[in-house]
Order: structure tokens, then sequence, then C-alpha cells
């Protein structure tokens, strides 16, 4: 019986202490538990892909008819270029890293990632990135409009826009690059005993 007792205290103590974990706003910000972050970043992806979608709405209904019907060719090629790199860096690679956050730790039976703080602030890195490609718009000289390889010469003939959306890119691309080292951390050295690497769920 004192068993028993002793059970429950001790899950009204581990119930206690869970209060003290962060609630409300404050648990999305300082998230360290994949979960979260992995929906956080599938949100983003999704806010993401709604935004790209949109630029590509504007390119098909630009391409409906020939001739020139709703936007300049200059507008057209930023529609192009910013429809591009939202949906690779904005959309794709975020998905990735979030299914990833969400299942990898569930299918090699580890208890979160391995770097659980850079976790969330590779995905806090995303936000002001993609506010400054999406800002781009209102720049001087419109969004880059170089076509999504970013290519010279049309990268040499832009404005500060240009400047903002390859910065913007670098710090997404250093956020994937996070992402990924943590991915590849968790697979190393998080598996539980007896999965080999052989043994691994193909995801």
């Amino acid at each position: 019986m004192s068993a028993v007792l002793d059970h429950h205290g001790k899950a009204h103590d581990h119930a206690h202490d869970d209060h003290h974990a962060p609630s409300g706003w404050r648990r999305w910000v300082f998230a360290t538990n994949h979960k979260d972050i992995g929906t956080m970043y599938l949100l983003f992806a999704f806010t993401m892909l709604m935004f790209g979608g949109v630029l590509a709405l504007g390119i098909r209904a630009e391409l409906f008819q020939p001739g020139l019907q709703y936007v300049n060719p200059q507008l057209f090629n930023q529609l192009t270029t910013m429809h591009g790199l939202i949906m690779v860096f904005g959309a794709i690679m975020p998905a990735f890293v979030g299914f990833a956050n969400w299942m990898i730790p569930l299918q090699i039976g580890a208890g979160d990632m391995a770097f659980a703080r850079m976790n969330n602030f590779s995905f806090w890195l995303m936000i002001p990135a993609a506010t400054m490609l999406a800002g781009s718009f209102f720049m001087p000289g419109g969004a880059p409009a170089a076509g999504w390889t970013l290519y010279a010469p049309l990268t040499l003939q832009m404005g500060p826009s240009m400047d903002a959306g390859i910065f913007a890119m670098h710090i997404l691309g250093a956020s994937s690059i996070m992402g990924s080292i943590n991915i590849i951390v968790t697979i190393l050295n998080m598996r539980a005993p007896g999965m080999t690497l052989m043994k691994m769920p193909m995801f």
C-alpha cells in the first residue's frame, strides 16, 4: 500500500514540475520540444507555400493569353524570381526539416533532437530572413528580377533588393545547415539500442 502511495506522490511531484514548463506564447518562442519546433517549421512552410502560390497565380494569369494583360515585364520577372526563391528556400526545405523534427526522434527512439536549443535557433532565423525576402518588393526598384538561380549579369543590374535577397538566402541557408547538422547527429548518436543504420526506417 505504501508503495502505491509513494508512487502516487512521485506522480504528483512530476505533475507539479510540469507547471514550470513554459506555457502560452513562451512555449513556442522558447520551444526545445522537437514536436513543437516541427509544428512551427510546417506552419512556416505552409505560409510560404501560400505566399509563393499567390505569386504563381500572378505568373499564370499573365501567361493566360498572349500579350501583356496584368503586369509589366519587370514585375513579371520579379514574380518569377521570388516565386522560385520562396518555394525552394521558404516552403520545400523548411517542410523537410519540419517533418524530420517530428518523425526522426519518434522513429529511432530518441527523446528529442541532439541540439534542442540550436533547433529552436535554426527555426527563428527563418522568420527575419523570410520577412526580408518578402519585403524586397517594397524596396527601390522592386524585388530581385534575375531569375531564381540569381546568375550574373542580371544580378549586377539590380538595386538594393538584390543585396537583401542574397543576405536573406544566406540566413535561410545557415538555418538549413543547422537543421541538417541536428538531424545527422541525432541519427548517428541517439538511436535506440540495437538499431543499426541498416535497421532504421526508410524515412
